[in-house]
């Protein structure tokens, strides 16, 4: 298994753990994603994480359309989650994943580069979850370090209206975890 894999692994694992915390009246919650709920914020998640096994594939994003976009879990929330998990980390683990180049809005990426940056969404997104729903919103302290590594070099990208929100400036003496949340606009 590579950094890569295991990095997307993990970041998949610990948002899983939230995912299945959601109770049904809580999938309207409001969370830190000033324009997404629960579920807007899980179906977030899972698009980007239907998007891996076409991408490894060899696809581009006009190769996709439009397929993964809308609702993508559907009525059984929990249920199209979960497949949409399984089939991306299946995807990344096939031998040769992560030496392809996918082929992204922004340019040709490093497959094991793309599955770091998704991994780094999906762990910021693992804190917002787990806020809006009452869970725990402590972060695997390797995950978040992958994650911020992986998402510092992409400073001024993430600074884009819709992707993350403006940088703030941590507390003095901040764990890294803060560190991060406040470097994609959050305030643990």
């Amino acid at each position: 298994m590579t950094v890569a894999t295991h990095t997307l692994q993990q970041a998949v694992e610990g948002f899983a753990d939230r995912v299945q915390r959601v109770r049904d009246a809580q999938w309207t919650a409001a969370t830190p994603c000033a324009e997404w709920d629960v579920r807007a914020l899980v179906n977030h998640v899972a698009g980007e994480l239907r998007w891996i096994p076409p991408l490894l594939e060899g696809k581009t994003i006009a190769d996709v359309g439009d397929e993964l976009s809308g609702d993508l879990l559907g009525e059984d929330p929990m249920s199209s989650w979960a497949a949409a998990a399984r089939k991306a980390t299946g995807a990344a683990l096939e031998p040769g994943a992560v030496d392809r180049t996918v082929h992204l809005s922004y340019g040709d990426r490093p497959a094991g580069a793309y599955l770091s940056e998704v991994a780094g969404d999906i762990v910021v997104h693992t804190w917002d979850l787990a806020r809006a729903v009452g869970s725990d919103e402590h972060l695997d302290e390797n995950s978040v370090r992958r994650a911020y590594e992986a998402l510092k070099p992409m400073d001024a990208m993430v600074r884009q209206p819709k992707v993350f929100g403006p940088k703030l400036s941590p507390p003095p003496g901040s764990d890294l975890q803060t560190e991060f949340l406040y470097f994609l606009g959050r305030r643990a």
